[in-house]
């Protein structure tokens, strides 16, 4: 194994149609491809195997000097390579259709450009269907094109880009552009059944143009229902494009990266599979996409929750398929390597079946947000929002694996404690706002009681902090959330006091770890937490300590790429991202503490 082959994680873009997702290096290659969906087996894995995974290269054999950027508020990824020769460009995206983004065309355009002289590109498209397991059968079709079959995934290979097959289980292609010369590669994704029995026709070169004008139009149309006054306004919109690409349209769910299995830690075991909704994730998601206008998005997360937990609150999970699937068996690929050798590679994941008892505080605190815009709970979602509250209520002194999913033993995690008096405080208020029928007098003794609790076992007097748990006076991340739910003020000097001892303890150049090392028992130094590091952001502007908001601020968007994507966390000694990416939690993080800035910069503390 070489592990030098494998670019680092900040190499690569990202497109999505809000089905399905992909990365693509600098050098033109897309490393990691699902589809249909964000969460079905690779046919493209390079990033997790690079002998085995698969990938799809269009790029000049040599010497070229590569730019990237996004067409403006588009998933549309241009790649600029310079050559001797001249220079060309590569457009690369999910296609979009007009009219909505529930009835997408499963399709990857890739089309080159020539741009100035001549340039000469190389094609490999080497698809491994199943995480790498299976090679295709491919069979030439009519006017060159090609089908590659293999288990359940088909995929019909099409375009005015030259290709031949190399051997039954690969394609190349060799061309060259001149300026104002295009040409384009097609790959749609189709049931096998369907390519078998000739039921799918390409589309021509003229479609494939109009297709990806119908793409640039429909992302432009979806970003300018967002609004910020923040200076950092090329952030924050390109935050939201990636949380909507990230969105599932047909059901409303949010997954929480594109990925799997990339580490948090360099060749450790740290590996996880994202590409699912965490209740807790996408609540901050929806919260995030609110304050910028995006109101459709949170209607149907809501509904998708609703769904899910087939409306009854003890059947509710922390985390589910993005289809709303409950079962998400977390299994080992044996057959990867991992991306730089860091293993297992794991697809599902076992933390479904965790208790985290703070969804609960998410799923009102949400419910509440938006019901002061407005947008009130009907009957049937009453009756809901009624028994996660009673949730809150009868399991509230329970422990539970908290915010980081602790896969050691249960603790009494403070933040967990704090959310279950958010969903009492917020169901009491709704209630009373809505006259609606409800158990009041008892949610009330209970939210005073879970206060008293946290401010008695959650505090530590000696050092006048707040704790990550009771019984474990440890500095924790997550306490940073506490006063966003009104638990207790940003300038308490209780929380001044907090933060200033989260940044002693927890703070590595500039930026926050979410814990202790070690404090979870896994082998392996993870990085930096950078969604941590924005709640800091958030933290000490509403404190009123501007520069050093500002400080923080920008420490952490260095730690993105030059496309304004960003990773789970971040090595500050190698100068690398770790983790899988790009990271709804890092993005929504990052629109949250640049609002907090705007605002208080206006004086709307």
């Amino acid at each position: 194994m070489n592990v030098n082959h494998y670019p680092p994680i900040g190499d690569y873009g990202y497109i999505a149609d809000c089905h399905s997702a992909a990365l693509v290096s600098s050098s033109g290659s897309i490393d990691w491809c699902c589809m249909p969906r964000l969460d079905s087996k690779s046919c493209f894995g390079r990033i997790l195997g690079w002998e085995t995974g698969g990938h799809c290269k269009i790029a000049p054999p040599s010497g070229f000097i590569a730019s990237r950027r996004y067409l403006e508020n588009t998933l549309v990824l241009e790649t600029t390579f310079k050559t001797e020769s001249g220079q060309a460009r590569l457009l690369d995206c999910f296609t979009m259709r007009r009219g909505g983004e529930h009835d997408p065309h499963r399709q990857i355009l890739r089309i080159v450009e020539g741009v100035a002289g001549r340039v000469r590109f190389n094609l490999e498209l080497v698809a491994r269907f199943d995480y790498g397991a299976v090679k295709p059968w491919i069979r030439k079709v009519d006017k060159g094109h090609h089908i590659a079959i293999g288990g359940s995934d088909g995929l019909f290979i099409s375009g005015d880009f030259p290709v031949e097959m190399k051997h039954r289980h690969d394609l190349t292609g060799t061309c060259s552009v001149e300026e104002g010369q295009r040409l384009r590669l097609s790959i749609l994704w189709r049931k096998p059944e369907d390519l078998d029995e000739g039921l799918v026709q390409p589309p021509d070169v003229n479609e494939l143009d109009r297709r990806l004008e119908e793409t640039i139009e429909w992302w432009q149309s979806w970003a300018k229902g967002g609004k910020t006054s923040t200076v950092y306004a090329d952030y924050v919109h390109r935050s939201a494009i990636v949380l909507k690409g990230l969105t599932n349209a047909p059901t409303g769910a949010i997954a929480a990266a594109a990925t799997t299995s990339l580490p948090e830690a360099p060749r450790g075991s740290r590996n996880w599979d994202y590409r699912y909704s965490w209740i807790r994730d996408s609540c901050f998601t929806v919260r995030s996409l609110g304050e910028m206008g995006y109101v459709r998005e949170a209607d149907g997360f809501r509904r998708f929750i609703e769904r899910s937990a087939a409306g009854s609150a003890e059947q509710l999970q922390i985390l589910y398929g993005i289809g709303g699937e409950r079962r998400l068996q977390e299994v080992e690929i044996d057959h990867l390597e991992g991306y730089r050798g860091a293993k297992p590679v794991r697809v599902g994941n076992a933390a479904r079946s965790q208790v985290q008892k703070d969804v609960y505080g998410e799923l009102l605190d949400l419910s509440w947000r938006w019901h002061s815009r407005g947008y009130s709970p009907d009957d049937d979602y009453w009756e809901f929002l009624v028994e996660l509250v009673d949730q809150a209520f009868c399991c509230w002194q329970e422990a539970d694996r908290g915010i980081w999913e602790i896969r050691g033993k249960p603790r009494h995690f403070v933040q967990s404690k704090v959310m279950c008096w958010a969903a009492l405080d917020r169901g009491i208020k709704l209630a009373e706002e809505l006259d609606r029928k409800a158990p009041v007098p008892a949610w009330r003794k209970a939210r005073d009681e879970v206060r008293r609790a946290v401010e008695e076992k959650g505090y530590h007097r000696e050092r006048g902090v707040f704790v990550q748990a009771f019984d474990h006076p440890v500095m924790d991340g997550s306490l940073l959330l506490l006063p966003t739910v009104g638990f207790v003020a940003y300038d308490d000097e209780r929380m001044i006091r907090t933060v200033d001892l989260i940044r002693r303890e927890l703070g590595e150049d500039g930026l926050i770890r979410r814990y202790p090392i070690g404090d979870d028992g896994m082998d392996g130094k993870e990085g930096v937490f950078l969604a941590c590091s924005f709640w800091l952001v958030d933290c000490l502007a509403r404190q009123g300590r501007l520069d050093e908001a500002r400080e923080v601020f920008e420490r952490a968007l260095s730690t993105g790429n030059e496309l304004l994507l960003f990773s789970e966390e971040y090595d500050t000694e190698a100068g690398e991202m770790l983790g899988n990416f790009p990271q709804g939690l890092t993005h929504l993080s990052l629109i949250t503490a640049a609002v907090a800035l705007a605002e208080v910069q206006q004086g709307k503390r």
